[in-house]
């Protein structure tokens, strides 16, 4: 049992921490620091968690196997690298907020010589499995386009004094706090990157751009879409378009849909044919990368998401912050 520290334990932290204590006989949390001690005393009462003040303790704490971090964005890059000497690190998305602290906390690791990992659930999840494999034997033909789309109502709520809410916490706004995932994915199933188009507007919240959309240019020749809001319906679609057909993970947890192309020349308008639907029930993406970390501690496999993936991934993601504040296309920086 991998014996984890959660670093941040705000709203996301203990959802991180629900996903897990209790359900895992492979991770589960001992020990936490957060930066407003009696706002979690009772939480962590409640799962059996020691709470310290003292964050250095806590990083050289024999009893602690590895930290866990959900923590301000801006903060990633130098947390990752004080606490690389010592122990195991796995880092909320996004890892951090721009290519120079990246490669700074990527090296401390890989010097250091310890798991590093980062949170992008949806990779872990068994539809984008089945997407990836439906990709690689050819099921989708030759691929044009990739439509994705990521919303939520959380800024129609949030306080504009929440750290959340700041924009140089949250450059480019909605793709912060949500479009990242689908960055991610792109990378995971089609590769490099090239170039980002992005328009990014604040149209409801106080102080944050809450609404945001960028056009992507692929390595492979694909082209890419992503729309992403946080003052809207919930709504998650990841939606590939090839010759043989579209395969969409689409929400409620993450079905699959695939719609194939019709067959055989057209005689009249053409019909759409019955999609083939696979649903997943339950699937808890969090405690999977979470026990991909803890496996990864024990030298059973890789953490699935190479350092490689991460530092491409930040360089899209500054390419996008640059794009919207010059409102032109910008291609991103090779790494």
């Amino acid at each position: 049992m991998i014996r984890a520290a959660i670093v941040g334990i705000g709203w996301w932290g203990r959802i991180l921490v629900n996903a897990v204590q209790g359900k895992s006989a492979a991770i589960r949390f001992t020990a936490g620091y957060t930066r407003t001690r009696a706002t979690a005393e009772d939480f962590c009462a409640e799962h059996s968690i020691a709470l310290t003040d003292d964050l250095d303790a806590l990083l050289a704490d024999p009893a602690v196997d590895a930290i866990v971090f959900a923590t301000p964005h801006s903060q990633h890059g130098p947390q990752v690298e004080r606490a690389a000497a010592g122990k195991p690190v796995f880092m909320e998305k996004p890892f951090t907020l721009d290519v120079a602290s990246a490669e700074r906390a990527l090296d401390a690791a890989a010097r250091a010589g310890i798991v590093l990992a980062v949170a992008y659930p949806r990779r872990f999840h068994p539809s984008v499995a089945e997407l990836k494999g439906r990709i690689t034997d050819g099921r989708l033909g030759v691929l044009s386009h990739c439509q994705s789309e990521q919303t939520a109502p959380a800024g129609l709520s949030m306080r504009a004094d929440y750290w959340r809410s700041d924009p140089v916490e949250a450059p480019a706004g909605a793709m912060t706090a949500t479009g990242v995932h689908s960055v991610d994915l792109l990378i995971h199933l089609f590769g490099r990157i090239d170039e980002v188009y992005c328009l990014s507007h604040r149209r409801v919240m106080a102080r944050l751009e809450d609404t945001t959309a960028v056009l992507f240019g692929l390595a492979n020749g694909m082209s890419a879409t992503l729309y992403c809001s946080l003052v809207t319906a919930v709504s998650a679609r990841f939606a590939v378009f090839g010759t043989k057909g579209c395969a969409e993970l689409w929400t409620p947890e993450f079905q699959i849909r695939f719609s194939p192309t019709p067959e055989g020349p057209r005689t009249g308008r053409h019909a759409a044919a019955t999609p083939e639907i696979i649903e997943y029930k339950g699937f808890n993406t969090l405690l999977a990368e979470l026990e991909a970390f803890a496996a990864a501690i024990r030298g059973e496999q890789a953490y699935p998401i190479p350092p490689e993936d991460i530092l491409h991934g930040i360089a899209v993601f500054e390419a996008i912050v640059h794009s919207a504040e010059r409102h032109q296309p910008v291609t991103v920086a090779w790494t």
